[in-house]
């Protein structure tokens, strides 16, 4: 069975640079939230979405991304998830479907403080590049910003924190 490693981190930590290099590193794949939610289900989001709206579709992806994910963790292929992993609920979650499966769970936390983090998101919104999915405002990353919850040091334990 091939490892699991769960990306987590604040928006403009740098998740999705980090998980396509060390999916690159393990030779294994990696599966994005932000890919699939731009392809899948932006162009066809109501003007006036909410949070609500967009935490149904990632929960829908989140399904489809292990679906994809377990017949290649059978082969010994390692799989890297860039999901953010916001809440210690999602990140326990996470875990223990890796551990259902037989997977090995590995947390890696992008801890960035959050000026950098808040101009990498404005410059990744101006220049669209290969890691831009879709724009987030001020206010989203604000609203974001409380939302998430920095693993404890329970969770820590073992995991690789990135700085």
């Amino acid at each position: 069975m091939g490892n699991v490693h769960l990306i987590c981190g604040a928006l403009g930590a740098g998740k999705t640079t980090y998980a396509v290099a060390l999916a690159k590193q393990v030779q294994g794949i990696c599966l994005s939230t932000d890919q699939w939610m731009a392809t899948l289900f932006h162009p066809d989001r109501p003007a006036s979405h909410g949070f609500e709206w967009a935490l149904d579709r990632m929960l829908r992806i989140e399904q489809q991304m292990w679906h994809v994910a377990e017949p290649l963790l059978a082969r010994g292929v390692p799989v890297v998830f860039d999901s953010g992993l916001p809440r210690s609920e999602d990140r326990d979650r996470w875990r223990w479907r890796a551990l259902e499966i037989g997977g090995t769970p590995k947390l890696h936390y992008l801890d960035v403080d959050i000026e950098i983090r808040r101009s990498r998101v404005r410059k990744r919104n101006e220049e669209r590049g290969p890691t831009f999915a879709f724009e987030i405002s001020d206010a989203m990353f604000d609203y974001m910003e409380g939302y998430f919850e920095a693993p404890t040091d329970d969770e820590l334990y073992e995991a690789m924190v990135v700085g």
